[in-house]
């Protein structure tokens, strides 16, 4: 289930990401990738910044219901209790004292 969850997490990410750059900007972005006009070759201008912008609203909820499912999820899987310094390994052994250097002969 993690992994499904987890999935859809990136694939939104990357929808999400890639939408947003085809949207109208002032430095052009992604919008002239289909050709002249950009994307509004299907749409007209005024469609297309509302399809985007529906796009990115919908993207933009289901990337907040992931990210709260996942939290959820690895929550209860990863349940540990008390410190994670007390699940941390004591060394027990004592470290070897230093030689000491030769001492050059004249």
């Amino acid at each position: 289930m993690g992994t499904v969850l987890l999935v859809i997490h990136l694939l939104v990410c990357i929808f999400l990401v890639a939408v947003i750059l085809l949207q109208r900007s002032s430095g052009g972005a992604l919008d002239g990738l289909g050709g002249g006009s950009g994307a509004s070759n299907f749409l007209t201008a005024r469609g297309t910044g509302n399809f985007l912008t529906r796009t990115t609203a919908v993207l933009a909820v289901m990337l907040f219901v992931t990210c709260i499912s996942l939290s959820l999820y690895y929550k209860g899987v990863h349940r540990q209790s008390g410190s994670i310094l007390e699940a941390a390994p004591v060394q027990t052994d004592q470290v070897p004292a230093v030689p000491e250097a030769p001492v050059a002969e004249k």
